[in-house]
């Protein structure tokens, strides 16, 4: 077995060198991403759009709420279609009945099976043309094809009006009526999306694929997968197989862990939290309020896909929309989830070192305070957009920013990367005083430490673009925050505080923990940094992107072959000793976490992480799935146990209650079962056979979402989703109970002193 030393020099080197690939990979795209044109042109002259119409669409479709409402290069929401490939087949239409006008019939379909053929073949010849010219920067199309987009354009400009022809259509897509009351801006968001069909469709100089690699798929346009999609993906699951064989075959050779007798008592009895550890308290009230907040966000976001623009019966739209609900049900989950974890470090800091740092409780409130201040006051932004009630330039800075995961306004994110840098000094410098002192443990806590000033300064990623910044670059950069940030270090953080707890209860040798700990970051890193590119392969990049995403991608699930013995390792745990039974359930919330990690990041995510899988699924309900299963199977349970763990070493009266949180863990867990497995999956799949057989666009159309078997689908959620609230709402009132008996137990002031966790 490789010592802890070497393994930190192992864990560095990938460190350095895969962010020396991202970094290099990311000059890629920058080099290659989509142009945008000065100009569009008809052969004739006329100019069609300009690059400033492109440029402000874009604006305008981000107070839309931008991925929130639709997607674009398959990213953001599945009610409303994907907006490229749907200008794509809409212009595509319109300029086959514009040729077949000038062959006498009135519609395409009305020719002959001959003349159909002949002029499928000239419009992939006419729409996957490189007309281009990087000297003016302009792009030339025919005066026909400028008809078509004439059309298509005008049928966006009265869909996002209050057209009463169209008003069936708002319903079906979730959109409101007149969401946006100025024509101009209307008529510069199909600027915006025929940009985006643009580079779905036309070549790359001196290739055969588009700009996104083919992406979407659509036959009527030539838009297949390309041989790499096929090659990489065979490739991809070589080298999971490769990977899988070589840890089994480490597991085996190191052999079982040492077994390590339970202590007799409870080491952690006669801690007492200090008033910067009781402080937290607040922290994970508000991670339940918020919390259940995402939950009814959820049920209303849910619901749009049947009704459109009412909540059953109740006209909503008006007041809080589809995409501003998707918004604050996407957003409240980074929010509670991360605010459970920043508490966390908070709570562990002092217990590991027994040092409570001067003004540490007072920085502790005024985190809180500021958190609150970014959740409130971004959601309010939001509103502000989407009720179009910001300009442009306001919008970027207060309002929405329109991209999945990072939507608070600059503004909001600046304040947030402040509150992380605070909240690292305050971690740090009570961690401090323990990596200064020789222990068996240092070495979790200083894994602790470096990924609490990973977490800090990763966020920074999502103040890398402005305004107009390639739309490929804004991708790059969102994905550190989503994939990096929250996937990645906060998971190794996790990693380390699990460890410590348990080598803190004397279960696991803080040695041992150290070692695996280690080992398991840099395993999950070697395919967890570079594994960032599987979310770029069809967002203006280039080959490369697809081979080194498709590998490493592969990577990130080869740590998850062996959680069985995670989970079965930890719930061994809770039998060790009578005592540890009064971490039952934060354990065996961490065996939860293991169970999901290898169902959701890892069978549901390899099924949509292979480029040709991925091709075909992007932006469907499959990826949904995999979305809800990994973001709280793994993320919240891991919350939610960690939350748990510091209220259980806070308050030990007789408020604890395992008769309610027994109901808790089953119901969180069927309620996520059921939703993801009786309406997620097969919806999934439903999309998928349809994007295969007919397109992408026909899988996210109204003809297939508001299909019967898809509207049974939607319905098919409520059953995981009362069972779920259920949990949830027993998790409220177990808080409730506990605080309440708590603060009436601390009131006698019968505590004892604290001793550090070693």
């Amino acid at each position: 077995m490789l010592s802890s030393k070497r393994l930190w020099l192992w864990l560095g080197a990938i460190f350095v060198a895969s962010f020396a690939v991202l970094g290099f990979l990311g000059r890629e795209i920058y080099v290659k991403a989509p142009p945008v044109p000065e100009t569009i042109v008809t052969e004739s002259g006329k100019t069609v759009y300009t690059r400033a119409d492109i440029d402000t669409g874009r604006e305008v479709w981000q107070t839309l709420g931008g991925m929130q409402l639709g997607s674009v290069w398959g990213h953001g929401g599945y009610v409303a279609p994907d907006w490229g490939a749907d200008w794509l087949h809409r212009e595509s239409l319109a300029l086959l009945d514009i040729w077949a006008g000038e062959r006498g019939a009135t519609r395409f379909d009305q020719l002959s099976a001959e003349d159909q053929a002949g002029l499928k073949e000239r419009l992939r010849t006419e729409l996957r043309t490189n007309r281009y010219d990087p000297a003016t920067r302009t792009i030339t199309v025919s005066d026909a094809r400028a008809q078509a987009m004439a059309r298509t354009a005008d049928h966006y400009a009265r869909l996002f009006s209050s057209d009463p022809e169209l008003r069936p259509l708002r319903v079906q897509y979730a959109i409101p009526e007149r969401s946006l009351v100025n024509p101009t801006d209307r008529a510069e968001l199909g600027a915006f999306f025929f940009w985006t069909a643009w580079t779905s469709v036309t070549t790359r100089p001196d290739d055969t694929i588009s700009y996104t690699n083919n992406w979407p798929h659509d036959p009527l346009v030539g838009n297949t997968p390309s041989a790499s999609l096929g090659m990489w993906s065979v490739a991809s699951v070589l080298f999971l197989i490769a990977g899988v064989g070589w840890l089994t075959w480490y597991q085996a050779r190191k052999g079982e862990d040492e077994h390590v007798e339970a202590p007799a008592g409870d080491p952690l009895l006669k801690m007492r939290a200090t008033p910067s550890m009781r402080a937290t308290t607040k922290y994970f009230v508000t991670v339940v309020a918020l919390f259940l907040g995402q939950i009814l966000m959820g049920a209303i976001t849910a619901h749009y896909a049947v009704e459109g623009q009412d909540f059953y019966g109740i006209a909503i739209s008006d007041i809080i929309p589809y995409s501003l609900t998707r918004t604050w049900h996407t957003q409240l989950a980074i929010f509670w989830i991360a605010t459970a974890w920043l508490a966390t470090g908070l709570y562990v800091a002092p217990m590991l070192s027994g040092h409570e740092p001067k003004y540490q409780r007072l920085g502790v409130n005024v985190l809180w305070v500021a958190l609150l201040v970014v959740v409130v006051g971004s959601f309010v932004g939001e509103w502000l957009a989407v009720q179009q009630k910001l300009g442009h330039a306001t919008n970027f800075w207060f309002g929405h920013m329109g991209y999945e995961f990072v939507d608070l306004g600059r503004f909001w994110a600046i304040l947030l990367f402040a509150g992380l840098m605070i909240w690292l000094t305050l971690v740090g410098r009570a961690l401090w005083p323990a990596l200064k002192t020789a222990s068996e443990s240092r070495g979790l806590i200083g894994m602790v430490f470096v990924s609490t000033v990973c977490i800090g300064l990763f966020f920074g990623a999502a103040l890398t673009w402005g305004r107009h910044s390639p739309l490929s670059m804004i991708e790059y950069f969102r994905w550190w925050v989503v994939h990096l940030w929250v996937e990645g270090f906060f998971e190794v953080f996790a990693t380390a505080v699990i460890a410590l707890i348990f080598s803190g209860l004397g279960l696991v040798r803080a040695r041992a923990a150290n070692t695996a700990v280690v080992f398991s970051t840099a395993v999950f890193l070697t395919g967890g940094i570079l594994g960032t590119l599987h979310h770029l392969y069809f967002s203006g990049t280039t080959t490369p992107i697809i081979a080194w995403g498709a590998m490493f991608s592969a990577l990130e699930v080869v740590p998850l072959a062996l959680l069985g013995v995670e989970a079965l390792h930890n719930y061994r745990a809770t039998r060790a000793a009578p005592w540890v039974q009064t971490y039952k359930w934060p354990i065996l919330f961490f065996v939860g976490v293991s169970f999901w990690n290898l169902v959701g990041a890892g069978v549901l995510g390899f099924a949509v992480n292979p480029p040709i899988s991925l091709y075909y699924v992007q932006g469907l309900n499959l990826t949904a799935s995999h979305g809800h299963a990994a973001l709280f199977g793994v993320y919240g349970l891991l919350g939610i146990g960690l939350m748990l763990f510091c209220l259980r070493t806070s308050y030990r009266g007789a408020s604890w209650s395992d008769t309610l949180l027994r109901p808790t863990f089953v119901a969180l867990n069927l309620g996520l079962a059921g939703m993801v497995f009786l309406s997620l999956v097969p919806a999934g799949l439903y999309q998928a056979y349809q994007s295969v057989t007919h397109g992408f666009w026909y899988a996210r159309s109204p003809e297939v979402i508001h299909s019967p078997v898809m509207e049974t689908l939607v319905w098919m959620r409520v059953p995981g989703d009362i069972v779920f609230s259920c949990g949830a709402l027993l998790l409220g009132w177990f808080l409730t109970r506990l605080l309440v008996g708590g603060r009436a137990r601390r009131a006698t002031g019968d505590e004892p002193a604290l001793v550090p966790a070693e």
